[in-house]
């Protein structure tokens, strides 16, 4: 169960345990179950501190992590949490062990002042990026309240589960036995939906009355190599975003990337996050940027009517997916509809599924999903299919696999969730359905730029307009990434253009 990598991952962390866990498990005599004795013996034996008991549980096969000899942590694992969830896997008996989380004073009392009984039970899929972060904070919110309980059930191995709740998209969150919660969120969202309010994270007064040399907007590559830059110029420099990651979160395999033949999305940010904190770049997430406000210091204004200042600002929002605009979308999303092959994927495991968008990333996407689903058929507008050849090829070598061109998607179908979809050939103008159980929309990106149409020149696909220098028509506020009007949106070039724009704001506070 556990390859050598995972192994000796494991006796290295394994070595930090403060106290004795015990994993308390339920599991039937079948594969399922097997596979997770397995697991689990292959896991206590890696370390004495580690102990396995039989337990009666709700759901088998899953398994609970607690220390010896104190309360139950409320942390239930209903499934074999490898690929994505192994970090929560590892975070979790870490944790329970004794390691305090890493979180804020200010989040420590809104967990503690929990005063009732709260039953979290998330459903993610071991390729989800962004389920971790759910099931991270829920479980801390278990280990520090006993009023808290969370369990992380795994999609594919309780698929019967989820269709019979309707999860057609990951992480869903239900609380106390009803859906509470769909996609990414850091433990702030949740601390904040949970005291029953949404809203941005409190910034300090101290962080509000500074001065930055250089604020950049956005937590993508872009702004991340940006920051590197400024913060080693020795420049005061500050991130503000809702979450650090940007589009590469949604990324499971980069290849392309210089001189790293091989690295998910998540992992590359995870690097460039760790050069951020260790060139002291302060990070002011879950925040929302409703405004700028050019002059002598540029002005940033937040959501909550909180505002930040600067000397120079860099704006690297990316962009987000371009929505299909036709009827069915909005009503089938997250039933359905859903936007990342790589996390809502294994939720159709044996199902017929459509990907709209012959794009790298739609094909990309048919290829990825053709190993779960029992057929994919891929619609593209275009009357060709635009992905680079060598993803064709792939793609049409593949049985399960449909191309079509020239396909004008025009509804979306459904009886409460996805039962297929409508299309035009826009050739023959003949119309055709097909039926389905879910639509994956890969249409390309929209700029995340609706906050500053009023401030900054953008063009007609509302990107920011740039010179060579990644200046815009503002004096001191600059822009990087897949917000501007780059002529190509990839990572390495976000990259480049975010060191562009650090290197030219440091060039005009040197001119100030």
């Amino acid at each position: 169960m556990l390859d050598k990598t995972l192994t000796q991952q494991l006796t290295a962390y394994f070595k930090l345990l403060q106290k004795p866990v015990v994993f308390r498990y339920d599991a039937q005599a079948d594969d399922n179950g097997q596979k997770l004795q397995d697991f689990l013996n292959e896991v206590v034996a890696l370390d004495p501190k580690l102990s396995l008991e039989k337990a009666a549980l709700k759901r088998q096969p899953s398994f609970t992590v607690d220390q010896v000899g104190a309360e139950p942590s409320g942390i239930v694992f209903a499934g074999i949490p490898l690929g994505h969830e192994f970090e929560s896997f590892v975070l979790a008996v870490l944790q329970v062990s004794g390691h305090a989380p890493k979180i804020t004073d200010a989040q420590r009392q809104q967990i503690a002042a929990i005063d009732s009984d709260l039953q979290f039970e998330t459903f993610a899929s071991l390729s989800c990026h962004n389920c971790p972060d759910v099931v991270q904070a829920l479980n801390i919110m278990s280990i520090l309240n006993p009023h808290v309980s969370h369990t992380m059930i795994e999609g594919g191995m309780y698929q019967a589960e989820a269709e019979a709740k309707d999860i057609m998209a990951v992480p869903t969150v239900f609380l106390n036995g009803e859906e509470w919660h769909n996609g990414r969120a850091t433990l702030s969202d949740l601390l904040a939906k949970v005291a029953g309010h949404t809203g941005p994270a409190p910034v300090d007064a101290g962080a509000q009355a500074k001065l930055y040399d250089v604020l950049i907007i956005g937590g993508g590559p872009a702004a991340g190599a940006a920051a590197i830059y400024t913060a080693r110029k020795g420049l005061a420099t500050a991130i503000v975003a809702d979450h650090i990651g940007g589009q590469p979160l949604e990324t499971v395999g980069i290849e392309n990337l210089p001189g790293t033949d091989y690295i998910e999305g998540e992992n590359l940010m995870q690097n460039i996050q760790a050069q951020l904190t260790k060139y002291a770049v302060t990070l002011l997430g879950g925040q929302t940027v409703t405004g700028i406000t050019p002059g002598t210091p540029v002005k940033v204004q937040l959501a909550g009517d909180t505002a930040l200042q600067a000397k120079t600002v860099i704006v690297a929002t990316g962009a987000h997916w371009r929505n299909l605009g036709v009827p069915g979308e909005d009503e089938f999303r997250n039933k359905g509809v859903a936007y990342c092959p790589h996390c809502d994927g294994p939720l159709y495991k044996g199902k017929d599924v459509a990907v709209v968008g012959g794009g790298n990333s739609g094909i990309e996407a048919a290829i990825d999903l053709a190993g779960i689903a029992k057929h994919v058929t891929v619609l593209e507008f275009a009357p060709e299919i635009s992905a680079d050849a060598v993803l064709v090829a792939k793609a049409r070598s593949l049985a399960n696999v449909t191309l079509i061109a020239n396909a004008q998607t025009t509804a979306v179908t459904g009886d409460g969730r996805v039962n297929g979809l409508d299309y035009t050939d826009r050739a023959t103008g003949t119309s055709t359905h097909l039926t389905l159980d879910g639509v994956f929309v890969q249409i390309g990106l929209v700029p995340n730029t609706e906050w500053v149409q009023d401030t900054l020149t953008t063009n007609a696909h509302h990107e920011i307009v740039v010179d060579k220098k990644g200046a815009t028509n503002v004096a001191n506020i600059f822009a990087a990434g897949d917000c501007t009007d780059a002529a190509y949106k990839q990572i390495v070039i976000a990259m480049g253009a975010g060191a562009t724009a650090a290197l030219s704001a440091f060039d005009a506070l040197v001119r100030q």
